[in-house]
This record gives structure tokens, C-alpha cells and sequence, in this order.
């Protein structure tokens, strides 16, 4: 039995959701206190409680105290035979939060999977984008052997979600390590810029355009799509996610998404400055994909290695329960300009 302290670290989610996935693929039966303790509202919200079920669904696992507001689970997985697996959120919570509870075990499954996930948030608020999980994360998980495919069936927003994804992934087994050490100047810039009924303010345009000039006057052309959607007339909303692209292949990315009174100016602007703040940094993944890297290197064979601007409360985390589970040995030093994140081989 592998017993975590969900109090630990960021206290949050992650801890959850990494250490369901780490149990499935290891085949180790998990039991997990203190659930979220740190936030506001501790325990199982409806979000978390759907990516458990998930999670469930592919390795067949036994579970006791999967419910609402629960702070404490017991996740025993057995196979992980793949095929199509469903699951609906049902609230505007996270679809790629859910998405990156059972990437891993997909993984190691017997047969491809295919996921599909309805009714919640493809762009939602402390989540990557949709678009930041096809253009940035998943592209970078191919140089490490991960075959995946993220379809968008419909975007949601809050408050009502109603997106709709399926996630088609083929069984890896075993996954290359990954080192980006040479920083560098961007080769391209591209971008997403999304709006879902709103096209009659020329919402997704104006998006494109702020982010455009900000990026023109640091120096950089950017090649924004701009996608006027319809997929879903029960909630509309907006997003736009840029990555930077380098030579090497590392990548750096950056979302931002639309609210009620925020002009489309402030969204296009915001993306823009995020990713600013990574390209003058000269990192080789940006913050976010730093702690999203973190299982995947860790179960690699051999060293991997990435420079960081920062480190995050979700990166500390995520390496301390990599390391408790999995047995492996991570190190941070600090380079001078940022942070080299290092899996030992």
C-alpha cells in the first residue's frame, strides 16, 4: 500500500492526481489522506472526483471513499486494458486537468485508448488551455515517445462548461528521456485565438491583433489563427494560447482566457505578456510545462534535463511525490538566470 499525505507541498489537486496516476501504473494499491487540505474548500470537488472515476474506468481499480468532499481515498487499480472509455464532467470543471490524471496510465495500457470526455471546461481558469495541451504539451511529449491525439469536439467555458474532447492515445510502454539545456532565441511564433458566439465582436480577431502588436514590439512576428467557433451555442467564451518555437525543439507556451467585462484587447495583451516573460527568461519549457513534464520524465529511463525560469509550488510538488512513489532522484540548481530541473539517470 502506498500511503500519501495530501497536506504536503502545494496541498492542492496535483497531489491527487499525480499520485492516482503513479498508483495505476505501478499496479500498487493507494491510500491518500488529507485530500487538497491546503485550499479553501478541501476534499474531493466535482472536477477531481470525475478524474479519479476516469482514472478508475481505465485500470479497473477499486475504490472507497470516491465522493464529494470526501479528504481521504483508497484507489487499488488492477489492469490497464485501454479501449474506449467515457467520462463526463457534468460542471465547467477542467478537461485537461482530467486529461492529465490518466495520460500516464494510457500509457501503459494493453490496447490504444480512447477517451472522450463531455460536459466541462476546455478553457477555464488555473488550467491550461485546450489549445496549450495540443500545441504545446502534447507536441513536446511526442519527442519522449507519447503518441496522442487531442480532438475538439466543442469548447467550454465557465460557468456552464458543455466542451466536449476525445483524447485518442497509443500504448508506449516505455518513454525516452528528454534534455533541453541550450537555451534560444525563438524560431517561430504561433498562436490560437478562439471564440465561441462571439464572433459578431470580432472577439477572436481582436484577441490576435493585441497579441500581435505587443509581440511586434518586443521584436517578434507571430502567426495567430483565429477561430471563429460555433461548436457550442450553451456557453459562449474565448481563449487564446501562443507558443514559441526554437530550433531544438523546445517550446515555450502561454494562454490567456476571456471573461465577462474583460475586453478582448486585455486577453490578447495578457497571453502576449506571458509568454514575453518566458522568451526573456530564456528558459527551455516554460513554468507550466515544467511540473506537467514531471511524470513522464520521471518514469523515462535515463537522465533528462530542462532549464526553468522559476520554480513553482506545482514543480516542487510534483517532484517530491515523483520521488516518493517512483523511487527516482530529481535535482534544481539554480543557474544564475533561472534553474536547471534535472532527473538523474
Amino acid at each position: 500500500m502506498i500511503d500519501v499525505d495530501g497536506s504536503q507541498k502545494s496541498g492542492s489537486g496535483t497531489i491527487l492526481r499525480l499520485s492516482v496516476a503513479l498508483a495505476a501504473v505501478l499496479g500498487k494499491p493507494l491510500h491518500i489522506t488529507n485530500i487538497r487540505q491546503n485550499r479553501p474548500e478541501p476534499g474531493l470537488k466535482p472536477q477531481h472526483l470525475k478524474a479519479v472515476l476516469a482514472a478508475a474506468r481505465l485500470c479497473k481499480a477499486e475504490l472507497r471513499g470516491a465522493r464529494l468532499g470526501s479528504r481521504e481515498l483508497w484507489f487499488t487499480p488492477e489492469r490497464i486494458e485501454g479501449g474506449r472509455v467515457e467520462s463526463e464532467i457534468g460542471t465547467a470543471g477542467s478537461i485537461p486537468m482530467l486529461l492529465m490524471t490518466v495520460l500516464p496510465i494510457c500509457l501503459f495500457a494493453e490496447r490504444t485508448v480512447m477517451l472522450h470526455v463531455s460536459r466541462g471546461g476546455t478553457d477555464v481558469q488555473h488550467s491550461p488551455t485546450v489549445n496549450y495541451m495540443r500545441f504545446v504539451f502534447l507536441p513536446l511529449l511526442r519527442r519522449m515517445g507519447v503518441n496522442a491525439k487531442l480532438t475538439v469536439q466543442k469548447y467550454g467555458y465557465y460557468p456552464k462548461g458543455m466542451g466536449e474532447v476525445t483524447l485518442s492515445v497509443e500504448p508506449s510502454g516505455k518513454l525516452k528521456s528528454i534534455v533541453l539545456e541550450a537555451p534560444e532565441n525563438p524560431r517561430v511564433i504561433r498562436g490560437v485565438s478562439v471564440c465561441t458566439y462571439l464572433e459578431d465582436r470580432r472577439v477572436a480577431e481582436r484577441q490576435a491583433r493585441a497579441a500581435t502588436s505587443f509581440l511586434k514590439e518586443k521584436g517578434f512576428a507571430a502567426d495567430i489563427q483565429v477561430v471563429n467557433d460555433r461548436s457550442n451555442p450553451l456557453q459562449k467564451g474565448s481563449s487564446l494560447a501562443l507558443w514559441a518555437e526554437a530550433e531544438s525543439g523546445a517550446v515555450l507556451g502561454a494562454d490567456a482566457i476571456g471573461e465577462l467585462r474583460k475586453a478582448s484587447e486585455a486577453v490578447g495583451k495578457e497571453a502576449a505578456e506571458n509568454l514575453w516573460e518566458e522568451i526573456s527568461a530564456k528558459p527551455t519549457v516554460d513554468v507550466h510545462l515544467a511540473d506537467m513534464l514531471i511524470p513522464y520524465v520521471a518514469l523515462a529511463e535515463g537522465r533528462s534535463a530542462y532549464l526553468v525560469r522559476t520554480v513553482s509550488e506545482h514543480l516542487e510538488t510534483n517532484i517530491w511525490l515523483a520521488q516518493q512513489m517512483l523511487g527516482v532522484k530529481f535535482s534544481i540548481e539554480n543557474t544564475g538566470s533561472g534553474y536547471r530541473v534535472q532527473k538523474l539517470g
